[in-house]
């Protein structure tokens, strides 16, 4: 099984997140790549994020009509915060030691390494996939992983990968970059502003039908 896993607030989920899952389950031939919504991230309090339920249902619609991009619960059935390393954990308990699992990440997120729990073991649970986000450079991967992880990893040109002697890879890929972010949409749509084109159609009607956001 090669499965991606992309992790998230998805508040809402948007075009940025959809292509990127796209782009990168071609480029390394997953068979599928499971959104991972967060019940109670440890970065956020919980009374800044949508209720679960709109947000699952949001990703419900944006996800429907793809056969490779599946929908899990697993970090809401799951009690206390939504780590990543127990959430990969899990999955690998679920699915099996000989499952590959290739955790999507933002280089905007990526570069948070530090402050993530457990972060170090990481490196052995999964293969983690960073992709490109608009004002950062791939130079601070190479800071982050040198400075905070080892300094043996190198760059493989032919895999576009760091390789280490011991842990595994970390896959850099350029995607499609679309200056898009979660917190924007939330304020366009509170100022009444248009949304249309940063998300799936379907999504901007729920976000009107529930009045989320402060929508009019």
């Amino acid at each position: 099984m090669r499965a991606g896993i992309l992790g998230g607030t998805f508040d809402p989920v948007h075009f940025g997140h959809l292509r990127a899952a796209e782009e990168v389950a071609d480029s390394l031939n997953l068979s599928t790549v499971i959104f991972m919504p967060a019940a109670k991230p440890p970065h956020k309090k919980e009374h800044e994020l949508t209720p679960f339920a709109h947000r699952w249902r949001m990703l419900e619609l944006a996800l429907a009509g793809n056969s490779r991009f599946v929908l899990s619960d697993l970090e809401y059935r799951r009690p206390g915060e939504s780590y990543s390393v127990e959430t990969l954990a899990q999955l690998l308990s679920q699915y099996g030691r000989d499952a590959l699992l290739y955790f999507i990440v933002g280089l905007d997120a990526f570069v948070t390494l530090p402050t993530w729990h457990r972060y170090r073991d990481l490196f052995s649970l999964c293969q983690l996939v960073v992709v490109a986000r608009p004002g950062h450079s791939p130079a601070e991967l190479d800071e982050v992983l040198h400075a905070f992880v080892s300094e043996r990893y190198r760059f493989d040109q032919e895999m576009l990968a760091f390789v280490h002697p011991e842990h595994r890879p970390v896959y850099v890929r350029q995607v499609t970059l679309m200056d898009i972010s979660s917190s924007r949409i939330r304020e366009d749509v509170a100022g009444g502003r248009s949304v249309r084109y940063l998300l799936p159609v379907q999504v901007e009607d729920y976000i009107r039908e529930q009045r989320l956001y402060g929508s009019r």
